[in-house]
């Protein structure tokens, strides 16, 4: 019964259209001061929270991401893959995405590789005659990748909740990262290659890649100092970022010189304004958090699991339909803050990896930034293109199945996953 009157409770909240932050924040204080514990215990959830030097690389990874974003990263990215592949059928889609996951690889953040590439890719594409749908769900999809390949906050909060390895949990990304942009890709060609509507881009010349190329160096390189640092040991995934911010300002500002002193003070506005939503979500979902472990709600969730699910991948295949539907109306960090907790000690009980489970997790709550009708990508790339918010959920519809496929890939053969964080 107590897990019923929760459930329904936040959804009205949720529904009423009070903000998610303050929709947890609410019930769980509600929940405590029925039980007739102290407010004190909201004012420690409040401290306990933010007092993590892990979650410091959030802020610090955001940073760099808006000075990337502002610096026009995106830009020398995409000419720099474009000169490659752009001559291939689909090549302007295949470009786009693979600076999708160069810049992943960089940002840690899926609405900012989705708006810097959409920016550059989207009037390349459409002057080439792609469909607008097309290339509109093209884009919101590859920014998905964002936080998938590392470095990715939804894995440093993922690993900051079930004390799991951030350095694994990164590592554990890149397989099924790759792995969507080939299904991605492979899926471009084909688009290419049966409705012919584009205009194949002329070849670049050796002196057009050579130059496109030397100039994409330095931001390229972002991303293998950043996780090559993580993973030799120099430093953790928060004095990387740190490390992220810093050298991704002395690039734009200094070597590739497009970052003014305007566009950083943006940069660092939208950082402080994006890191305090995320962190009062956080906050929320801790007090939320304390009240339905006090409830024992996530007993009687395991109790339910007992009873009426024989085996894993039953348990796996619930959990997905519920991640999918929760994620037409929630977005992915907020499913990640409510979800990972109540279903961490069933998890465990069925004796799952929880590294596994992390990117399996992650993967799912991809699809709900493209998904309407709160899908985050999907207003950013309307924005970007002005373009009707129809024609965006027109051109995601087959990368969400493209998406649910890689889903069935990494359950049915877990070494995507498993394979390069366990060598």
């Amino acid at each position: 019964m107590t897990l019923v009157f929760v459930v329904l409770a936040l959804l009205v909240l949720l529904f009423s259209g009070l903000p998610v932050a303050f929709s947890l924040a609410g019930l769980g204080t509600l929940m405590l001061i029925a039980e007739g514990l102290p407010l004190g215990m909201v004012a420690q959830s409040l401290n306990g929270t933010i007092d993590n030097f892990i979650l410091l690389s959030v802020p610090l990874f955001l940073l760099m991401s808006n000075i990337l974003l502002k610096g026009g990263v995106g830009r020398d990215l995409f000419n720099a893959v474009q000169s490659w592949v752009g001559h291939w059928p689909g090549g302007l889609g295949i470009a786009a995405l693979l600076s999708c996951g160069l810049f992943s690889a960089i940002s840690g953040s899926s609405v900012a590789t989705a708006a810097t590439v959409g920016t550059v890719a989207i009037p390349e594409m459409t002057q080439r005659g792609y469909a607008k749908s097309f290339t509109l769900g093209l884009l919101a999809a590859g920014g998905t990748l964002g936080i998938l390949i590392p470095p990715s906050i939804p894995l440093i909060v993922y690993g900051v909740i079930t004390e799991e390895s951030i350095g694994k949990l990164f590592l554990a990304g890149i397989g099924p990262g790759i792995l969507l942009i080939v299904l991605f890709s492979v899926f471009t060609i084909l688009y290419a290659t049966f409705t012919k509507a584009h205009q194949p881009s002329p070849k670049a010349s050796w002196q057009d890649r050579r130059q496109s190329t030397l100039r994409a160096i330095p931001s390229a390189g972002l991303a293998v100092i950043m996780l090559g640092g993580i993973y030799s040991g120099i430093f953790t995934p928060t004095e990387a970022a740190a490390v992220g911010a810093v050298v991704a300002f002395l690039i734009t500002a200094f070597l590739l010189r497009t970052l003014t002193r305007k566009s950083l003070f943006e940069a660092i506005r939208q950082t402080v304004s994006t890191t305090i939503v995320l962190f009062l979500v956080v906050i929320g979902a801790k007090i939320f958090g304390k009240a339905v472990t006090l409830y024992q709600v996530p007993l009687q969730i395991s109790q339910l699991v007992d009873t009426h699910v024989a085996s894993v991948d039953m348990f796996l295949l619930l959990v997905a339909g519920i991640l999918l539907f929760i994620g037409l109306f929630l977005e992915s960090l907020s499913m990640l803050l409510i979800m990972v907790p109540v279903l961490l000690p069933t998890v465990l009980g069925f004796d799952v990896d929880p590294i596994w489970f992390g990117i399996f997790f992650v993967v799912l709550i991809e699809i709900a930034l493209i998904t309407p009708p709160v899908g985050l990508n999907l207003f950013v790339l309307q924005a970007v293109a002005q373009s009707p918010l129809g024609t965006v959920v027109k051109g995601v519809i087959p990368f969400i199945i493209i998406m649910l496929l890689s889903v069935v890939i990494i359950w049915a053969v877990p070494q995507v996953v498993l394979l390069i964080p366990f060598l």
